[in-house]
């Protein structure tokens, strides 16, 4: 069960696609702007060929040789793209080489995928062999797998998992769709967005729509069009589960907060449709309010601020509660012209002016923390705990170098723990230089059999902060804690 449950790695049959016309592919230049497609359809189907192979030596062997024509193919694109754009050729010549590269994207897509689910499955033979052998928890197969592919396509844990995730639905249960994407007849998109809109189908409902989907043309479709259609056809499959997927639904209502450009955030909510309706409506209505009052702020301007009032209790929505982190070179405590960076956690570097304006301009509770780097710019050394309310200089500290945010190569989920890089069990000590900031799924992960996570820089000299993460198949990674100013 836990087998299937990663994906039956099956061939993938390459059927011919549709005539094109052009506006796709054009006679003149076919031949010679389509030669990468073939050898990476070519390459695809060698790629589903060895997932169903036996034998360590083989499966070594092939997947050297694919890494070798991929990396060839790579060569070749990065060719292409340094060539002087200037260099001449008929506009119908360069849309037609548009439309073979965005094919071999999807096609890109499709082998990728491939080796996600053929990874994925001998990931858990070897967690079950382990649990066999009584050195893992039945609990934790499967854990750490999707983490492994986020790493290796530099991106974070969530989109790794993802990524699998679409990656095993087209593989058990719309060949049709992987068929088409494999073909580059449809955009890595499409494919995502059949995948979202036929989730809540069981295993042979969704093979019927995918099924009906390619029978009415999914490749002709637009992004919009192809959702629409998904969506249809999955309701019309089970009306029952549809309503229910949307009651589900309301229980993923959350809030967050990320970063935006010069010095702002987005504050979004994930909300039932009728609650988001009814709080833009009270925004609204307020803003209209005051707008008739003479106010001089814009529409957009009115709404914001009075999100921030209702939702903080504050009479204006400058008047927040602040901390900032000011971190400032040893050099600037000898000369105070010198300057410095402030660090809000959570969020990044601001100017120190903004920040300055900050703390003088609200009405709020302000607390700052004085942060020492090295002479010239140098890391984080020390902390003055000058604050009446702080949970630990330490734990601040930590916190403030690692930018709010989990230390673990591309993941920018928020700091919910922090780790002991080498363990405490082991004699790790809980210092500045052996500790790190980690989101939950981080911490739990590195503790699975194959993970090494060790310290390559202590941060104390003028190399910033730096972990080398180890995972099981033995590659590395390197992450470094934001530079300090």
């Amino acid at each position: 069960m836990l087998l299937e449950r990663w994906g039956r790695c099956s061939p993938v049959s390459m059927r011919p696609g549709r005539a094109r016309s052009a506006a796709g592919v054009s006679g003149r230049s076919e031949s010679t702007n389509s030669h990468l497609l073939s050898l990476l359809t070519a390459t695809l189907s060698n790629m589903w060929s060895n997932a169903v192979r036996t034998g360590a030596a083989q499966a070594s062997e092939a997947a050297d040789a694919v890494t070798a024509e991929l990396t060839a193919m790579l060569a070749r694109f990065t060719a292409l793209a340094t060539t002087d754009s200037t260099e001449p050729a008929a506009d119908g010549v360069r849309i037609d080489r548009i439309a073979v590269l965005e094919q071999i994207k999807a096609a890109a897509a499709a082998a990728q995928h491939a080796e996600m689910v053929g990874f994925a499955r001998a990931q858990v033979e070897t967690h079950l062999a382990q649990t066999g052998a009584g050195g893992l928890d039945p609990a934790a197969v499967g854990r750490g797998i999707a983490d492994q592919i986020a790493l290796a396509c530099r991106v974070s844990p969530y989109h790794g998992s993802r990524r699998l995730g679409v990656a095993r639905a087209l593989d058990v249960d719309l060949p049709a769709t992987a068929e088409l994407l494999a073909a580059g007849r449809i955009s890595e998109h499409v494919a995502e967005l059949v995948v979202s809109e036929t989730r809540h189908l069981d295993n042979e409902q969704r093979r019927l729509v995918d099924k009906q989907l390619a029978e009415a043309g999914l490749e002709e479709l637009s992004p919009r069009g192809a959702a629409a259609l998904a969506r249809k056809h999955a309701y019309e499959a089970d009306p029952a589960g549809y309503l229910a997927r949307g009651r589900t639904a309301r229980a993923d209502r959350r809030v967050s907060l990320r970063p935006a450009p010069d010095t702002m955030s987005t504050l979004s909510g994930l909300l039932p449709v009728e609650q988001g309706v009814a709080c833009f409506a009270a925004l609204r209505a307020r803003t209209d309010t005051i707008v008739a009052t003479g106010d001089a702020r814009t529409r957009d301007q009115i709404m914001a601020d009075t999100l921030v009032e209702r939702l903080t209790g504050q009479a204006t929505a400058t008047d927040v509660n602040v901390e900032v982190g000011i971190v400032v070179p040893l050099d600037s405590l000898l000369d105070p012209d010198h300057g410095g960076t402030a660090e809000i956690v959570g969020h990044g570097p601001v100017p120190v002016g903004i920040a300055h304006d900050v703390l003088t301009s609200t009405a709020g509770r302000r607390w700052w923390r004085r942060l020492f780097t090295a002479p010239e710019g140098g890391p984080l050394i020390g902390a003055d705990p000058r604050r009446r309310r702080f949970d630990g200089v330490l734990a601040h500290l930590i916190t403030i170098r690692d930018g709010g945010r989990c230390r673990d190569p591309f993941c920018d989920a928020p700091i919910r723990h922090l780790d002991h890089i080498r363990p405490y069990r082991s004699g790790g000590p809980t210092s500045y230089t052996n500790g790190r900031g980690v989101c939950a799924r981080g911490n739990h992960v590195r503790e699975m059999p194959g993970w090494h996570v060790e310290v390559v820089a202590d941060g104390l000299g003028r190399q910033p902060h730096t972990v080398r993460t180890t995972t099981p198949t033995g590659h590395t990674y390197l992450s470094t804690a934001g530079p300090a100013p």
